[in-house]
């Protein structure tokens, strides 16, 4: 039986949204050995950095991710995640056309949480090429989203056996 959750986020490029949910959500569970954390995006190049924006962000925030390269969202990667978190109902939308079998892992960030101004199971803002203030608005979307993620996953595990 494992008990390890293994989260997956996933947004367009994986170099802005993704990268930073994953980051921030490393930092939340960094006391607990029952949490994976990764990234991917449904449109991204293999390989590249994580944006400056983003970087300089976790790094503030102590969240720094090392080595990170971006991924495009596989087959293979969604069978290895427990629970799937898209930044948009696109992004959603998107993962239920091209891997249906996997549909019952997927949700949204904001699924759980109230975010001001967009309520329960709002989109998290794409914050490219608007400078600082929107970067800083996607971490603060995603500073409510995280805590209620971490208590949806952990009042509904049910560990798989393997």
């Amino acid at each position: 039986m494992s008990d390890l959750k293994h989260v997956l986020f996933v947004c367009t490029g994986n170099t802005c949204r993704s990268p930073m949910a994953e980051g921030l959500f490393r930092k939340a569970v960094a006391a607990r050995n029952d949490y994976a954390v990764s990234s991917a995006g449904v449109a991204a190049s293999k390989g590249a950095p994580c944006s400056m924006e983003t970087a300089t962000l976790l790094k503030k925030r102590e969240a720094a991710l090392e080595e990170f390269v971006s991924r495009p969202v596989s087959d293979a990667i969604l069978s290895a995640a427990t629970h799937v978190f898209t930044m948009t109902h696109g992004h959603l939308q998107t993962l239920e056309a091209r891997f249906p079998k996997h549909a019952d892992k997927f949700y949204l960030v904001c699924e759980f949480a109230d975010v001001p101004n967009g309520g329960i199971g709002s989109d998290v803002p794409d914050p490219i090429g608007m400078g600082r203030r929107a970067y800083e608005e996607v971490a603060g979307v995603l500073d409510l989203a995280i805590p209620s993620i971490i208590a949806y996953i952990d009042q509904t595990w049910k560990p798989s056996a393997d």
